[in-house]
């Protein structure tokens, strides 16, 4: 009977962890569950929850969920000149550059910027082939889950993959940095400026770039706008809750006047915005 009147008591969270580690099969929920219990009594800080969460989320997402649209692929023509892709590449500092055979829909391989550095010191630079220089393209289809394309990127070293549809038509591409994203939250990249600098930016005319953790406080200023400041805190959580949902990368909205459109970020938050004044 003691037996029975054990058994059918809440096990404490040692009792669980001790599950966790012993040879019984648990789900992801388990984890989960533990590793919150965990966080709650102060074992684990938030963000090693963040990561572990991400961590088991990334063996649920697939490639589409997170790669790059075709559309806003920053690609080279095979059969364009130096001169004339030299300053997209300056310009959108990436190191990596999928090249796009004449056919639109094939990728005939992978430019590394460093590659190209050779090239400052010869006289007649235009002359090479690029050809000569590429570096072979990863593909993955578009269903690939993102802890296996992790892992094949671990093991073959490449750091980009073209992403293919059924049809073997691109897709998308996808990084390493795409995917690490998803368990650690934001890697700093090319969109991101220095923390010395303040979160607003103003890139052209009337066109700002603002950090999502900008307080409401300053932007308010700022932009002399009257965005409440009772139930947020930050710019992200106010454009957060106007789309009623964690927008994706280039998605849009107007608040007050000002349109918002999301620049950088991942699945679970906004992390660059760019706003843009009536006035441009």
């Amino acid at each position: 009977m003691s037996d029975d009147r054990t058994s059918s008591q809440p096990r404490s969270w040692l009792e669980k962890l001790s599950d966790l580690f012993s040879d019984d099969p648990r789900t992801r929920q388990d984890i989960k569950d533990i590793v919150r219990e965990a966080a709650d009594r102060s074992i684990v800080d938030t963000e090693t929850l963040t990561i572990i969460e991400g961590a088991l989320q990334v063996s649920d997402m697939q490639v589409r969920d997170i790669m790059i649209p075709r559309s806003q692929m920053i690609y080279i023509q095979e059969n364009e000149h130096l001169k004339d892709y030299l300053p997209r590449i300056i310009e959108s500092a990436h190191s990596r550059f999928p090249v796009i055979a004449e056919g639109q829909n094939e990728v005939s391989g992978i430019l590394l910027a460093k590659d190209l550095l050779p090239l400052v010191l010869k006289s007649n630079a235009d002359d090479f082939r690029l050809k000569d220089i590429l570096r072979p393209a990863n593909f993955v289809p578009e269903s690939k889950r993102l802890n296996v394309l992790l892992r094949e990127f671990r093991s073959n070293r490449n750091h980009m993959a073209i992403v293919v549809d059924e049809f073997g038509g691109v897709a998308g591409l996808v990084t390493i940095e795409d995917v690490l994203e998803q368990i650690v939250g934001d890697i700093e990249d090319e969109h991101d400026f220095d923390e010395e600098e303040n979160n607003i930016k103003e890139v052209e005319d009337g066109i700002f770039t603002v950090k999502a953790l900008t307080p409401l406080a300053d932007f308010n200023t700022t932009f002399n706008t009257r965005l409440a400041t009772e139930d947020f805190d930050t710019i992200g959580g106010i454009v957060t809750h106007h789309f009623g949902r964690v927008p994706e990368c280039n998605e849009s909205i107007r608040i007050e006047g000002l349109r918002f459109r999301v620049i950088n970020g991942t699945s679970r938050q906004i992390n660059l915005l760019e706003v843009q004044t009536d006035e441009h």
